[in-house]
């Protein structure tokens, strides 16, 4: 059976579609180097659904940082190779903070304490979001549609497409919830290999109470569940400092499904640096570490991940 890596990125406006894809495997390429794997050829299809909301891409010609087409977040060759152990207190620290924020926001069923909170937090901290869940749009034919829909059905549509291969799937930032609300809600007959999620937002009480609300697939002792079409593996890869994954223990909201797969969290180093500045959260960063790129080499060369 031939094997596929598909990706699907984040938030906000991106470079053109053949840019950030060309960009996407530079990185896993890059993260199959570090761990002495290097691999020019593997199928990789990238879902793109940034234009759903911005008509008109980011512009790699644009030298101007304060026009709204400048990228200021490209591509670039991790310089620092060494891979920082994570901090034992930061992570005690999250972890606290992470039980006594679900505590205060999310009930046992999965529902928000307070009536709205979670449509008046996601529309003020998270613009896209909303948009993904309230906004209407206009699909291919014109016609006036949800916005969920018309992204949810370019990730569906290339799964379509590939699903006599063996896929694994990864999903960076918001990429994770459009990714779980489509093997949950709309290509739940697609088998998937390995669900990789990076830099992702789905511990968030706000967030694990909408998806609560949308998603009517089955429960387990109260919590959301593995996707059930996810056959072997669900990897979860944050770095500690990355503030879109605070709440990184996916493990303690998400059940086995019926096939015993559990995500698993890994906390890793996201080194993308950009004229000095760091960035925990880019898709680059996490796309090139070697815990990642050892899930890539073990998928492509047959091997058994370690779930």
């Amino acid at each position: 059976m031939s094997k596929i890596i598909i990706g699907i990125h984040g938030l906000r406006n991106k470079p053109p579609k053949r840019i950030l894809k060309r960009w996407w495997k530079k990185s896993i390429r890059e993260g199959l180097q570090t761990i002495g794997r290097s691999r020019w050829f593997f199928r990789f299809k990238l879902v793109y659904w940034a234009d759903v909301f911005h008509p008109e891409p980011l512009n790699p010609k644009e030298k101007n940082p304060e026009h709204p087409l400048y990228i200021k977040a490209p591509y670039c060759p991790g310089e620092n190779r060494t891979q920082k152990k994570p901090n034992a207190l930061r992570k005690k620290i999250r972890d606290v903070l992470e039980k006594q924020i679900a505590r205060i926001f999310l009930n046992k069923d999965m529902t928000i304490y307070f009536s709205g909170i979670t449509d008046r937090v996601i529309r003020h901290y998270f613009e896209e979001l909303d948009g993904y869940y309230s906004k209407i749009v206009y699909d291919k034919k014109g016609k006036p549609c949800p916005a969920k829909e018309v992204i949810r059905w370019k990730l569906a549509r290339i799964l379509q497409k590939n699903r006599k291969k063996k896929i694994v799937l990864i999903a960076h930032s918001m990429g994770s919830i459009i990714a779980y609300d489509v093997l949950t809600q709309v290509a739940s007959d697609i088998k998937i290999d390995t669900f990789v999620t990076v830099g992702s937002p789905l511990g968030i009480p706000v967030i694990l109470g909408k998806i609560a609300s949308e998603n009517k697939t089955p429960r387990k002792n109260g919590k959301l569940t593995t996707p059930e079409n996810v056959a072997n593996h669900w990897f979860n890869f944050s770095d500690l400092e990355d503030k879109v994954a605070m709440h990184y223990k996916l493990r303690d909201h998400y059940e086995e499904n019926s096939h015993h797969v559990r995500v698993l969290d890994k906390i890793v180093y996201n080194n993308y640096e950009i004229k000095g500045e760091k960035n925990p959260h880019k898709s680059y960063g996490y796309l090139r570490t070697p815990e990642l790129a050892e899930v890539i080499d073990g998928f492509l060369r047959g091997n058994k991940n370690k779930g």
